[in-house]
């Protein structure tokens, strides 16, 4: 693709979907730690590059809380609880969605349902949508590509964690370079 897009930190905000205590307890454990690993590195980099953060929360009465690992990164803000498998469909996601922040970066689980659902409802606003391979999940691998296939024949960009941080990032002349380069080994 000719002049593929690339995120930029100051039109970006991140989408931490659903990455919650009993729902990653299903998935597969190793696949899992790489996803929990790659959703950090994005929280992190996020906050030192001043990118917004929303987490959601599907059913967390039945699916248990934001991992800490992921909601220690949150910035004190507490995660959006949905009912509706797209987090657009929830009033207060949709509330949180900055105007002048064009691109929105999805991660989270599961990829095929709610990651999926709600990078739909996003590209039908208007927003350019990019979702993070290696840090969505699915109970099951075929699950995850068929998702991955659908979104970008939707017009998501499919990309990968170091990808968005790099692009985020810029160039190495940044103060946060250091610390961001040091989140990737």
């Amino acid at each position: 693709m000719l002049n593929a897009p690339i995120s930029h930190a100051p039109s970006s905000q991140l989408a931490i979907i659903d990455v919650q205590t009993k729902l990653c307890g299903v998935m597969q454990a190793t696949e899992m730690q790489a996803v929990i690993q790659n959703c950090s590195r994005l929280a992190q980099t996020a906050n030192l590059l001043e990118v917004p953060v929303i987490a959601t929360e599907q059913y967390p009465q039945a699916l248990g809380e934001t991992l800490a690992d992921i909601a220690q990164y949150l910035l004190a803000k507490k995660p959006i609880a949905k009912t509706a498998f797209s987090a657009y469909a929830e009033p207060k996601f949709k509330s949180k969605l900055q105007r002048d922040k064009s691109q929105i970066v999805l991660i989270g689980l599961e990829a095929h349902i709610c990651v999926l659902q709600t990078a739909l409802d996003l590209i039908a606003q208007g927003k350019q949508v990019f979702v993070v391979a290696d840090a969505i999940i699915s109970r099951q691998p075929e699950n995850k590509a068929n998702a991955l296939a659908r979104l970008a024949s939707a017009g998501c960009i499919v990309t990968n964690t170091e990808s968005v941080v790099f692009e985020w990032l810029g160039n190495a002349s940044q103060e946060a370079f250091k610390a961001i380069s040091k989140l990737m080994k």
